[in-house]
């Protein structure tokens, strides 16, 4: 009954979680009927005890009834006539309900009994028990008995006779048996019965002892716990009653019941549900005693599980013991959020006095962006230009950089609302016109794709172009330059690939023609003619003419060429040729010839044809470069060379650019000599022929998850699909080192020492690594699936990793970080693990899962579950990164799906909170926030959605990093006014309150 009883408390412990889906309701459902059928079971043991009181006294009440009345015995004598009884020996209950009749012998002889399974029961008491009459519960009179007279022979029973005490029935001055009236009123179950008060009866009751088969109506409301009245000898305090008695109580007219006979079931009553109780009996004493146990149990039951009214409240009336917080838990003292529709209950922590007057703020810190790491050349061409302010323009997501390469210092032009797709210089070596994607809001309307015309020196905008006019997005721009600039050429990312010219300084469309769906990858006006436009795309080089607002195409033919696959790049040579580079290597020259008149027939004009073919790399020509003085500069795909060419095509020099950086994808001049070079895997080199080239932006080229800050030092750790593990410095702003690995990197944590750090993989598989040798120092696998947090506790002891099967892996870590013994497995969430946090005496985590739990376990007590969450609603905790909790619950917006913020960070400080989420926001919130609707300072940059944020170890910084957009943004944190916001809460709270010296506030 022990282990009953606690995996009940385990239940009820965890009774004020909600289950929405089918399966949880079902769980719920069958424990509740498993409480039933104990609660009945205890009602029916406490049934028998009665019953087993009642048949004790039954003859000595009779005993005392003739003796006081001799007139009574010939109506009890009537009765039992008429109930069929031909003996003065009383059946057992059984036997009367299942109409089994026994034979009568003499009055003293001993008689069997046969239960209802047909085993033989104990002897019954010699004594004389006739049966008792039945009374009419409505009219409490005596019903009239078959061959009875009604005249004044009739001897009426009186009312008092249904409720007889003990001391009516007994002669005047008859002392009452010493312990008789203690049992009538025992508790059952509380305590074992005393030998000492067996002593004035016992003999008597051991007699009268006895179990058949009872079958008796029983209600889950019936059940009462019979006070016993010697708790004034200190046996038993009220308390102890009180709790369990409160629990379930039956009526006064069931009470009146109780006391008197058991009255026969009538024929054609309806009967509620039936249970039965047919065991064999083998020593009266110990089924007296087992009897005893399991009423013992009933009470326990109705103590220690409170929480059983919210599980079946049918069952018991009462609140639960007032010792239970749980069951009495209000309201205003926890909280509900609804994810996806499934309710999360929070506890508000004691601090908190007043939780309807908190007011959230906005933090009085800000971000500024400082840095931004990587570079946007996997999928785009033609995007990095050098200024004459010695400033390098590229850009990545939503922001334009302008890098002074000597100076290495960054500005941002961040007015864009989605990537940044295109990018060109004006003739005036100033303006630049930027274009972007499309993209959708948070509600998943789309954004009207523009181009952003502004100044570099200022980084205002002069002119905003096509707003509402592309479909998609922009994909290539292009400035005039016979005109200084008057005109805008746009290609937008539609199925048509629309073809548009716009006046720069009204910022209205000139011209717009559907170009073709192809994929076009460049456009450009002929720098002496702002009539003459190129594209070149897929198998396609298109020469345009305007005229008058109207555009004609001519196509240019390769004749006796083999037609490439890609026209990826072309430039105007001195002489005024169009130089292209293709998909198979090649240069090709282009000029004016005279139609052919055999071939294309009379009338027919002149046409652009190949003039020349050069071969030049081997894989595609991605990019082509004019140098003053007529010079040409080639960038190969697969090769990855640059060569230098003469005006007429003759090659002078060439070098190769390392196998890491991928392909050359553009090149901008910067002074004859040096050059800047854009490559596939999102880096930009400097360099020459004769000196080589090194890398001065680096970023990632996939996907990005894994980031950790260092916990002494200016430097961070990130990892993503690409395979690459990259360690920044913050304050140099340039990547450390980067090492490649056989699979790729979802997570990452610093030890608390800093001098190694843990890698979680896809494969389930995480390694350790030394940050200065870079080496791997260990490696382990929990599980086959991909692992999604790696955390190091306060004081280094231990590693918890978060695996996507549902469990948590904890480490003892000892020598420095570098060796690793599994210590336990956390084992209790329904879905896959996505954040985690240590408590800060690193005995306790909290974890949050897929499917928007929040688990709480003791890691000290061997990884246990803690089924009673209230009790951690004041733990503080060394990080916050957890997305569910109380402290957070206003970073969440009303209608979230629960994949809208993908990670959150608290500051040291606990200060502020940093949010990443899913539309492509940097959010930052005070700390705590714990009230819906909190504001917050937002701040764009990202062009995908944020996967992480994290603060650097002195909270001066905060890195976050994009998804799709490889983009890793580093903001500088402003501070603001002074004060600890960790006392926030208390003050807020205390302010309305009526005492004036509140707790101490916990974060």
């Amino acid at each position: 009954m022990d282990s009953s009883t606690n995996s009940l408390d385990d239940a009820s412990a965890d009774g004020s979680t909600d289950f929405p889906d089918r399966a949880s309701m079902m769980e719920v459902r069958l424990q509740a009927q498993e409480d039933e059928i104990m609660l009945l079971k205890s009602s029916l043991a406490d049934a028998l005890r009665r019953i087993r009181l009642h048949d004790q006294l039954l003859p000595l009440l009779k005993q005392q009834l003739i003796a006081v009345n001799p007139g009574a015995a010939r109506v009890l004598n009537h009765v039992c006539c008429s109930d069929g009884c031909t003996g003065s020996k009383r059946l057992s209950s059984s036997s009367a309900v299942d109409g089994i009749h026994h034979p009568a012998t003499s009055q003293l002889s001993d008689s069997i009994v046969t239960n209802a399974n047909g085993h033989i029961g104990s002897p019954v008491s010699m004594m004389p028990r006739p049966r008792s009459a039945t009374l009419d519960r409505s009219t409490q009179t005596e019903p009239i008995l078959p061959g009875q007279d009604t005249g004044q022979d009739r001897v009426p029973l009186p009312m008092q006779v249904q409720s007889l005490q003990l001391e009516d029935a007994l002669p005047t001055g008859q002392p009452l048996v010493d312990g008789t009236r203690a049992k009538l009123h025992r508790a059952p179950g509380l305590e074992e019965e005393d030998e000492e008060e067996d002593e004035g009866g016992g003999e008597q009751e051991k007699e009268l002892s006895w179990t058949s088969s009872v079958e008796e109506p029983i209600q889950p409301t019936t059940i009462r716990c019979l006070q016993r009245e010697d708790f004034r000898d200190g046996s038993c305090s009220p308390e102890e009653l009180g709790s369990a008695s409160a629990s379930v109580r039956t009526s006064d007219s069931n009470l009146s019941f109780r006391s008197g006979p058991l009255s026969p079931i009538q024929e054609g009553e309806k009967k509620p549900l039936v249970r039965r109780n047919s065991e064999k009996l083998g020593n009266p004493e110990r089924q007296r005693k087992r009897l005893d146990k399991k009423a013992a149990s009933s009470a326990n039951l109705l103590t220690r599980s409170p929480s059983l009214e919210n599980r079946a409240k049918e069952l018991v009336a009462g609140a639960g013991s007032p010792g239970s917080r749980r069951g009495t838990y209000s309201q205003e003292q926890s909280i509900k959020m609804f994810i996806r529709g499934r309710p999360i209950t929070m506890y508000i922590p004691s601090n908190i006095q007043n939780y309807e007057d908190l007011k959230m703020e906005l933090p009085s810190e800000r971000l500024e962006l400082d840095w931004v790491y990587g570079y946007r050349g996997r999928d785009c061409r033609a995007n990095l230009y050098f200024l004459p302010t010695g400033e390098a323009v590229f850009f990545i997501a939503c922001v334009v950089v302008l890098y002074h390469i000597n100076n290495r210092t960054q500005r941002h032009y961040h007015k864009h609302t989605d990537c940044v797709r295109c990018l060109t210089l004006h003739p005036d070596k100033v303006r630049v016109a930027s274009g972007q994607t499309s993209g959708v809001d948070k509600d998943g309307k789309p954004l009207h794709p523009c181009v952003h015309i502004w100044d570099s020196t200022t980084l205002v905008t002069l002119q905003q172009i096509g707003l509402g006019s592309f479909q998609k997005g922009v994909g290539s721009v292009a400035f005039s330059f016979a005109d200084s600039g008057a005109f805008l050429c746009v290609i937008d990312d539609s199925n048509e690939h629309m073809l548009s010219v716009w006046d720069c300084n009204k910022g209205s469309k000139h011209a717009e023609i559907k170009n073709t769906n192809e994929a076009v990858f460049v456009v450009e006006f002929n720098p002496s003619d702002s009539t003459n436009i190129i594209t070149c795309g897929k198998s396609h080089v298109y020469f345009w003419t305007l005229t008058a607002g109207q555009f004609t195409k001519k196509q240019g033919i390769f004749g006796k060429y083999k037609k490439p696959k890609f026209i990826q790049c072309f430039v105007f040579s001195l002489t005024g040729d169009v130089l292209t580079g293709d998909s198979e290597g090649n240069i090709l020259t282009w000029g004016k010839s005279a139609a052919d008149v055999k071939t294309l027939g009379k009338g027919a004009k002149e046409t652009l044809q190949i003039m020349r073919q050069t071969r030049a790399h081997e894989g595609s020509v991605f990019t082509l470069c004019t140098l003053q003085g007529g010079a040409l500069l080639s960038g190969g795909g697969k090769d990855r060379k640059i060569i230098r060419w003469s005006a007429d095509l003759a090659p002078e020099r060439e070098c190769e650019i390392p196998e890491n950086y991928g392909a050359v994808r553009t090149i901008a001049d910067v002074d004859g000599e040096e050059l800047l070079v854009g490559t596939t895997r999102n880096a930009i080199l400097r360099g020459t022929f004769s000196d080589g080239f090194v890398a001065i932006v680096q970023g990632h080229v996939d996907e990005m998850w894994g980031l950790a800050t260092h916990p002494s030092q200016n430097i961070f750790l990130t990892c993503g699909h690409d395979r690459q593990v990259c360690l920044w410095n913050t304050e140099e702003h340039k990547l450390d080192w980067c090492i490649t690995l056989e699979e790729y990197g979802l997570c990452a944590g610093f030890c608390p020492n800093g001098s190694v750090v843990s890698v979680g993989l896809s494969t389930g598989r995480w390694m350790v690594l030394d940050l200065l040798t870079r080496e791997v120092v260990s490696e382990s696998i929990d599980g086959n699936e991909q692992l999604s947090v790696m955390r190091y506790s306060p004081d280094g002891s231990f590693l918890a990793v978060g695996s996507h099967d549902n469990f948590i892996y904890i480490y003892n870590v000892t020598e420095s970080g570098r060796r690793y013994t599994r210590f336990g497995k956390c084992n209790g969430h329904s879905s896959f693990i996505t954040h985690l946090d240590w408590a800060k005496d690193g005995k306790y985590i909290m974890s949050n899962s897929g499917d928007y739990e929040i688990l709480y376990w003791d890691i000290a007590a061997g990884c246990k579950l803690l089924r009673n969450r209230f009790e951690s609603k004041d733990r503080e905790w060394a990080s916050y990164t957890c997305v569910l909790g109380f402290h957070v619950i206003g970073v969440w917006l009303e209608g979230s799906d629960g994949t809208d913020i993908n990670a959150l960070c608290r500051s040291h400080s606990e200060r502020m909170v940093a949010v990443a989420d899913d539309f492509c926001k940097v959010h930052l919130f005070q700390y705590p926030c714990p009230k819906p609707k909190a504001p917050s300072h937002k701040y764009e940059g990202h062009g995908s959605h944020v996967t992480n944020v994290c603060f650097t170890h002195s909270d001066s910084h905060l890195l976050s990093m994009g998804g799709k957009d490889t983009c890793i943004l580093q903001w500088r944190v402003i501070q603001g006014g002074a004060g600890d916001s960790r006392e926030r809460l208390a003050s807020a709270s205390a302010s309305s309150a009526s005492t004036s010296s509140p707790e101490p506030a916990t974060s």
